[in-house]
This record gives structure tokens, C-alpha cells and sequence, in this order.
């Protein structure tokens, strides 16, 4: 007979529910479906969550979170990383767990340990996170076929987690718990800035007259891309690592002009490609610090 707790060596077809039925839980949701999962009821509090509960998971039953939880083997809580501890405690308070239940959260931020306020009621915790971004319709579920994610969970646990993550097609990747708020850092700081810096380099060549900016950028960024994933830092190009710093004035002059809200970006980005660049190699200290005394002036002087 194996270790595992009673509730991981129950058949393999689970009564799935879902808290929070944003992008992430409406596409988890469909993704469990298809492997074969049962699902039984979802919370759905907005109107865009109740429509995406109907388009994504037609004919499932709308209730109260804590029926949805009553009702649920696996528990999928998928809400914003700030809600989520305040959630697991008032799921506890109100006693509406079920002991031996599974229960996945998808925040990046957290692990296993937000559970320890469900301790008492003997639920199965685990940390499932995609490294994906969502719109929250089926066009994710081909790119969970694509994606990793995050997991965390007790030692007992980890094959029931990675078990779940294959069954929606993704790859499970271990983090350890204390590693979880660095983990997410660094994809948040990819993806979410990534979006950030594109939509502003697409407001600055549009202001530069190009009528279609991205047409003209969409090569670029896809090579850039695609460089600085296979070769990290030696992907550099640019006038920071042939350092020319007339240019990056040039261009911060302009900025100063005609996109002041951009410059601090710029401004953030040039001075750290610069440092990494000085610490690869790329550049001498002596070009470097022509680059970053630039970086550094004030505004009314550029």
C-alpha cells in the first residue's frame, strides 16, 4: 500500500471545482476537462468572469465559493496573489474544506506554506503556476502544450502535482518554497515589463511618423528575442555596446522632446545594459563611464 495521503490513490478522474474564474481558472478549468476531470462547479462573482465561465466552461453551475469548495475532490484556487492568503484563511475559519482534499493555488508568489492556516482541516496543498501568459480564451489551452510550471508542494505530494501539470500537457518545474518570491521576480520582470517596453517602443516610432509600428518593429523584437534567449548577454547590439554615446544623447534629446514619459525607462534600461555590458567584457571602464555620465545628467541639459 503506498504512503501517499488516502485522497492521491482515489481513482484518476477527479470532481474539480474552481474559486475564481478569471483567465488562468477558466483555461485550467477547460485544460483539466480535457484530460478527462469532472467539473462540478465554479465561483464566478463579475459579469467578464460569469461570461468567460459560459464561453469557456458551458453548462457548469455558478455558486458561492463555499459550495463550489463543498462540492470539490480538487480545488482550483486561482485569484490574485494578494487574496489568496485572506481566502485560504476564511475557507478555514468557516471550516468548509473536506478533509483529504486537494487544493491548488496558481499564484507564483506563494507555495505550499499559504496553507498552514488550512492545516488543522487536513487538506492536500500543492502550488501549481504556469509560466504563461493568458487572454482567457481556447487559444491557451494549445499553449499550455508549450509552457512550464512552477511547482511546489510537500515531498509526498510532488508526484500528484507534476501528475496534474502533465495531464494538462505542460512540463513541471520544481522550485523549492523559499525560492518562490525570486522565482516569480524574474517573470514578472521578463514578461510583464516586456510588454511594458514594447508598447512604448511602439509609441516612439509612431511618433516618429511610422504609420504602422508594428509591422516595422515585430521583426526586430522577434530576432532580438530569440538572440537573447539563446546567447543572454552576448545578444547585445546597439549604440550602448558599440558605445556611442553621442547617439544615446541624440536619442534622450529627443525623448526629452517628444516622449518625456518614456525617457526613465530608457534612461533605467541604457544604464543597466551599460553596467552589464561593463561587466561582460563588452566595454572598456572608460567608455562605460562616458555612457553612464550621460545616463546621469539632468534633463534641461540634454
Amino acid at each position: 500500500m503506498s504512503d501517499l495521503p488516502a485522497a492521491t490513490q482515489r481513482p484518476a478522474r477527479l470532481d474539480v471545482g474552481i474559486v475564481g474564474t478569471g483567465r488562468v481558472g477558466a483555461v485550467l478549468g477547460a485544460a483539466l476537462q480535457r484530460a478527462g476531470h469532472r467539473l462540478v462547479a465554479v465561483s464566478a462573482v463579475s459579469e467578464k468572469s460569469r461570461a468567460r465561465a459560459a464561453a469557456m466552461l458551458p453548462g457548469i453551475p455558478v455558486m458561492t465559493v463555499e459550495e463550489v469548495v463543498g462540492r470539490a475532490e480538487l480545488v482550483l484556487l486561482t485569484v490574485p496573489d494578494d487574496a489568496l492568503p485572506p481566502l485560504v484563511a476564511g475557507l478555514s475559519a468557516t471550516s468548509s474544506w473536506q478533509a483529504g482534499q486537494l487544493v491548488v493555488h496558481t499564484s507564483g508568489r506563494y507555495g505550499a506554506a499559504v496553507f498552514e492556516a488550512a492545516a488543522g482541516h487536513h487538506v492536500l496543498g500543492l502550488a501549481l503556476h504556469p509560466v504563461m501568459t493568458f487572454t482567457g480564451s481556447s487559444m491557451d489551452l494549445d499553449r499550455l502544450t508549450d509552457c512550464c510550471f512552477g511547482i511546489t508542494a510537500p515531498a509526498a505530494l510532488r508526484p500528484v502535482a507534476e501528475a496534474l501539470v502533465l495531464e494538462m500537457g505542460a512540463e513541471p518545474v520544481w522550485i523549492e518554497e523559499q525560492d518562490r518570491p525570486m522565482y516569480h521576480a524574474g517573470l514578472a520582470h521578463g514578461s510583464n515589463h516586456l510588454v511594458t517596453l514594447v508598447a512604448q517602443a511602439m509609441q516612439v516610432v509612431g511618433s516618429a511618423g511610422v504609420q504602422d509600428p508594428q509591422r516595422l518593429i515585430a521583426p526586430l523584437l522577434h530576432a532580438a528575442l530569440d538572440n537573447a534567449l539563446r546567447l543572454g548577454d552576448g545578444a547585445l547590439t546597439g549604440p550602448v555596446a558599440r558605445a556611442d554615446a553621442g547617439t544615446v544623447a541624440a536619442h534622450l534629446a529627443q525623448l526629452n522632446e517628444q516622449s518625456p514619459d518614456i525617457r526613465p525607462t530608457y534612461v533605467a534600461l541604457a544604464r543597466a545594459t551599460a553596467e552589464r555590458a561593463l561587466a561582460s567584457g563588452r566595454l572598456t571602464a572608460g567608455d562605460a563611464e562616458s555612457l553612464l555620465d550621460i545616463l546621469a545628467a539632468p534633463e534641461e541639459s540634454q
